[in-house]
């Protein structure tokens, strides 16, 4: 009998925490589901950590690495559930997650993406709650501009969202010549052209391990200018999508300083409609390199003292 969901988990040298990220899958409230964990090349043990989890749900597939888009197309289509929910092989459900997306679909069918919210655990330490934009809380349903909600932080993230199967056969995938922003292009391309349905319940813990791990701005500043291009033409059928392109571009160019790369910290910021940042964003952009780069460190020692602050907010 075909499963409610089938879970899709990419893992690639998740040896220190593919265990508990597994398990708090098994835990799940709800409990009709396959597994489908896609080993990217893993040149840690995490495949033989993985397979001491001796659950029938559970299928493994090794796979040469070939990055995380293609470890999740891959699960994808290998799903058999009308509903996909995707994991990474580091982050940690809350017991209600499956739960809650299964209200959500049955509440809302038809969307071409259904999320729940989650919060953000740094150094497996302390918490800190995401900010939505234009979305008042509690939320249950469908947002009315998913772009305008995803200014601060993103409804939408990898760990907490579930496609439904005849979103994914109609080539909405993860675009695998994208070495960065993969995620957030196939938000955009879903939510141009389908409902998000979206729970404000937090179901997820974000896990943040390292600096490098979603503090550190993306150093493959090439690849998010190819993803940002593929949704320039859109910006006027979707003005709140130039909003969102634009704080995009503030992050990409921002890093593009910090690393020295002034070629695409010019292509970037020349495309930006400065209207659309606030104050502290422009003064950041404006400052000198050995300043930003003693800011980034700063930033990183702060949330090390449990004290998270952001630009955007």
């Amino acid at each position: 009998m075909k499963p409610y969901f089938s879970v899709v988990i990419s893992v690639y040298n998740k040896a220190h925490f593919v265990a508990q990220t597994l398990q708090s899958i098994l835990d799940q409230d709800f409990q009709d589901f396959e597994i489908i964990i896609v080993d990217d090349g893993s040149k840690d043990n995490s495949l033989e950590i993985l397979r001491n989890f001796t659950d029938n749900r559970i299928s493994i597939f090794p796979t040469e690495n070939q990055g995380v888009s293609a470890a999740r197309n891959f699960g994808l289509l290998k799903a058999n559930a009308n509903y996909i929910a995707l994991s990474d092989g580091d982050d940690i459900w809350l017991s209600n997650h499956l739960a809650e997306l299964k209200s959500l679909i049955e509440s809302f069918p038809n969307c071409g993406i259904y999320a729940t919210s989650y919060q953000k655990m740094f150094f497996d330490s302390y918490t800190t709650q995401p900010k939505f934009t234009n979305l008042s809380l509690p939320f249950f349903g469908i947002v009315d501009d998913y772009f305008s909600t995803t200014i601060i932080d993103n409804i939408l993230w990898t760990s907490a969202v579930a496609i439904p199967k005849e979103v994914i056969d109609k080539n909405y995938l993860f675009d695998e010549d994208l070495g960065c922003g993969e995620d957030t292009d196939l938000w955009i391309s879903i939510a141009k052209n389908f409902d998000i349905a979206f729970s404000s319940k937090v179901t997820a813990n974000k896990m943040i391990h390292t600096k490098d791990n979603h503090l550190s701005l993306t150093k493959d500043i090439p690849d998010l200018l190819k993803m940002l291009n593929k949704h320039k033409a859109d910006e006027k059928a979707f003005p709140s999508l130039k909003l969102l392109l634009d704080q995009n571009r503030y992050m990409a160019a921002l890093e593009g300083k910090i690393l020295g790369d002034y070629k695409n910290y010019k292509l970037l910021k020349k495309d930006i409609d400065f209207k659309n940042l606030n104050f502290k964003l422009k003064f950041l952009l404006q400052l000198p390199r050995p300043i930003l780069i003693t800011l980034k460190k700063l930033k990183f020692w702060l949330l090390k003292k449990r004290l998270y602050n952001s630009p955007y907010r």
